[in-house]
């Protein structure tokens, strides 16, 4: 599976964004996909991340409320809707993919698949 993402930019606090990511490759199973992000200087942490065959959307507590992820299977694409930016929400966005076990899908080391990160920015 290959991942492309796009998407990103400078925007300031309260504003939205929409990043993209787009899949080629097989989505059977327990297939999943999402994305995580990682600071300057800090571990890289889930953000949200969707069945692809069973609809179900999870997301990272910090997030919840203000980005909504959803797919278009026609497409092979998900897309994270970003209302509400905060400085915070500063980071590179890494899509990722994977069949991660359920317990472990908030974990980064579960995904075998990964997208180019793409830069979010958010200024006071």
């Amino acid at each position: 599976v290959q991942l492309q993402a796009s998407g990103g930019g400078v925007v300031q606090a309260g504003a939205s964004l929409r990043l993209s990511c787009a899949a080629s490759g097989r989505t059977d199973g327990r297939f999943v996909m999402g994305w995580f992000r990682q600071a300057p200087g800090k571990e890289r942490e889930f953000v949200s991340t969707l069945n692809w065959n069973g609809g179900a959307t999870y997301y990272a507590d910090s997030v919840k409320g203000r980005f909504t992820l959803s797919r278009d299977k026609a497409e092979n694409r998900v897309y994270l809707q970003m209302h509400s930016l905060k400085p915070e929400d500063t980071a590179v966005y890494y899509c990722a993919a994977g069949r991660p076990i359920l317990s472990s899908f908030r974990s980064w080391s579960a995904y075998n698949y990964w997208g180019q990160g793409t830069l979010v920015t958010v200024s006071s």
